[in-house]
């Protein structure tokens, strides 16, 4: 998965920057919007995230044809904006973002900045 990750992400992460749960520097530069969906997430659990604590990872990470047995349903990403971190569990998969870009539920996206901004450039990890 670590290679598929740093093939996907490209020029974004330098080789051998992003490891799953031991690195301790963040590996990826990008962006994070919100969203407030409600129903099913990609890990097959039921999601509401306009009130959890949850995130969207980009599709092109995914690597199984059924997202529910795919390993980032055990894995969070860990989100530094401005000094502050926040580490939030993936439930969900977002389909239309770019390979450095993640979508934070509501709440998630409110602990870090207004969500009347929209988008954020932060830098993130998989923990």
């Amino acid at each position: 998965m670590k290679n598929k990750i740093a093939k996907v992400l490209g020029a974004a992460v330098a080789v051998g920057a992003l490891t799953l749960g031991t690195s301790t520097a963040f590996a990826v530069n990008g962006q994070a919007s919100w969203y407030n969906d409600a129903g099913y997430g990609a890990c097959g659990t039921q999601i509401n995230a306009n009130s959890d604590w949850l995130v969207a990872a980009p599709a092109a990470l995914w690597t199984t044809a059924n997202p529910n047995n795919d390993p980032l349903c055990q894995k969070s990403i860990r989100v530094n904006y401005n000094g502050n971190v926040i580490t939030v569990p993936i439930r969900d998969k977002c389909p239309s973002c770019p390979s450095n870009k993640i979508d934070l539920s509501r709440p998630a996206f409110a602990s870090l900045a207004n969500t009347d901004v929209g988008i954020i450039n932060i830098s993130w990890e998989i923990v």
